[in-house]
């Protein structure tokens, strides 16, 4: 093994973990410098997660060993990690949205006197953490109040308090906005210069190539390769991570359109009343709805859905007029659709993979009122087996399972259903390069077999790669039209930005 940096704060030499049937983790090793931003990527299963939680002692490793410092350590709890200056930033954030920011801050390590909380010495600790991070707040400010972006700063400033050194930030924008990312990028590079370390994860590779000073690349459990700044590119980390090219994750084959399944004529939306929406989308067709946050396309696709009653408008499915008053009416006119907070909408997480995946089938399947278990049994299996479910079993939490086998659970409940209509709102958001391109198999097989699939996405590539129009909006209205033939970036960001509507759009 070659010598240690100086400058190194944290080495992984030769990690295993194993569990019931599976091996998360073989010889695994990293570095991590002092004042650098390290990326570690890799699909679903490819041992991310079980690596953090051991770096940050949440779980012990089988074999191996871990250095902080130079010097050899055990992390056997959270607590004993945080003590060497390490802390883990988890997706999902832990923070009270009931306590104020100082509160958050020091929960748990609360300075005082004589039993009494030193509400001063918090307030200014707060503050002084709070200026390291950009954050303007004052530290009594509810943190429920505050918009996710300024939450994941909170969080952040959370752990600087705790005198951490290296930082683990799991899948950090997932929820974010544009300009909330660019603030994060900002205070990163912030704590880069000040000499932390940063352990990055990420499925979005544009955010990697714009951040990271180094790349680690892991499949199935072990090494896949190491770039450094100059090589982090999207095809060459798309490679290392499932060695197939960047051009073959789009799987696209256009079909001849068949009949019009939607119909869109003057609809207006709670969101942006003052703005008549019109458009049109066939069997067989992909057709994507594309702009920048704000735009009004997650509103767009609640309100077609009934979650939110339009304000004005028709809607038509296959030629007949619905009255879109709630969910239920856009299921019976056979629509479907998959939200963009799958976690929070999409699935009951305490709920094992078969209630979940049966759930919409429930009514259609029951005998005199019962449940049929028989039936819930056969759709649950069939989802699984036909969309790559990764799973120990049925019976299995779906709060247990990788983003993207959660995103397959939410799209196979749907299409046990078999939907006309399939919308759906980022589709891939929070999930891996291998799992994204299983759900672009998915859409394009459901195209083939004539389903007409209208999907939000924030993400350019997916755009360019997968539509066969997109409709591009605007501040609540419809800009353009951009069939696949024009469809290029530059097009695309000219409208999305209020740019001259496209001639070949009608409204």
């Amino acid at each position: 093994m070659a010598d240690v940096a100086p400058t190194a704060l944290l080495q992984a030499r030769q990690l295993t973990k194993q569990f019931p049937g599976v091996r998360a983790l073989r010889g695994v090793s990293l570095t991590l410098h002092r004042g650098e931003v390290l990326a570690v990527i890799g699909e679903t299963g490819a041992g991310k997660s079980t690596l953090m939680k051991i770096l940050a002692g949440v779980q012990s490793p089988d074999s191996g060993e871990i250095l902080v410092g130079g010097k050899p350590v055990r992390l056997p709890s959270v607590r004993a990690a945080q003590r060497l200056g390490i802390a883990l930033i988890h997706q999902e954030l832990n923070l009270a949205d009931n306590l104020d920011i100082g509160a958050n801050l020091f929960l748990g390590r609360e300075p005082g006197r004589g039993g009494w909380i030193d509400h001063a010495s918090i307030r200014a600790g707060a503050r002084e953490q709070l200026d390291r991070v950009g954050l303007k707040e004052s530290p009594d400010t509810l943190v429920g109040t505050l918009p996710i972006g300024r939450q994941q700063l909170v969080e952040i400033a959370k752990a600087l308090s705790s005198q951490a050194r290296i930082l683990i930030m799991d899948e950090p924008t997932s929820s974010l906005s544009r300009h909330e990312t660019d603030t994060l990028f900002h205070v990163v590079r912030d704590l880069r210069s000040q000499g932390l370390g940063v352990i990055y994860i990420s499925h979005r590779l544009g955010e990697v190539k714009a951040l990271a000073d180094r790349v680690v690349v892991l499949r199935d459990g072990e090494n896949a390769g190491e770039m450094d700044r100059a090589a982090i590119v999207p095809e060459a980390m798309v490679r290392l991570m499932v060695g197939r090219d960047l051009s073959q994750f789009y799987v696209r084959q256009p079909q001849q359109p068949g009949d019009v399944v939607l119909e869109v004529d003057r609809l207006r939306t709670p969101a942006h009343p003052g703005r008549e929406l019109s458009f049109q989308v066939r069997a067989g067709e992909v057709v994507a709805l594309a702009g920048l946050v704000g735009a009004g396309r997650t509103e767009l696709l609640q309100t077609l859905f009934g979650i939110t009653p339009a304000l004005g408008g028709q809607v038509r499915v296959r030629g007949r007029v619905q009255r879109l008053r709630n969910a239920s009416d856009a299921i019976g006119a056979g629509m479907a659709l998959a939200p963009e907070d799958r976690k929070q909408h999409g699935l009951v997480l305490p709920m094992s993979v078969r209630e979940n995946a049966s759930l919409p089938s429930l009514r259609r399947d029951q005998r005199r009122g019962l449940l049929n278990r028989a039936a819930e049994e056969l759709v649950a299996r069939r989802t699984v087996d036909q969309l790559g479910v990764k799973t120990p079993g049925l019976d299995q939490a779906v709060q247990n399972l990788s983003g993207g086998n959660q995103q397959k659970i939410v799209l196979g409940k749907w299409l046990a259903l078999d939907p006309h209509l399939l919308l759906l709102d980022e589709p891939t958001r929070g999930i891996d390069v291998g799992a994204k391109r299983e759900i672009y198999r998915l859409m394009d097989g459901l195209a083939a077999r004539g389903v007409a699939v209208l999907f939000a996405s924030s993400e350019m590539e997916e755009v360019l790669g997968m539509a066969d129009r997109v409709l591009v909006m605007h501040e609540g209205r419809l800009a353009g039209e951009l069939p696949r033939a024009r469809l290029t970036e530059e097009a695309l960001m000219q409208l999305a930005t209020g740019g001259a509507s496209d001639s070949g759009f009608t409204a």
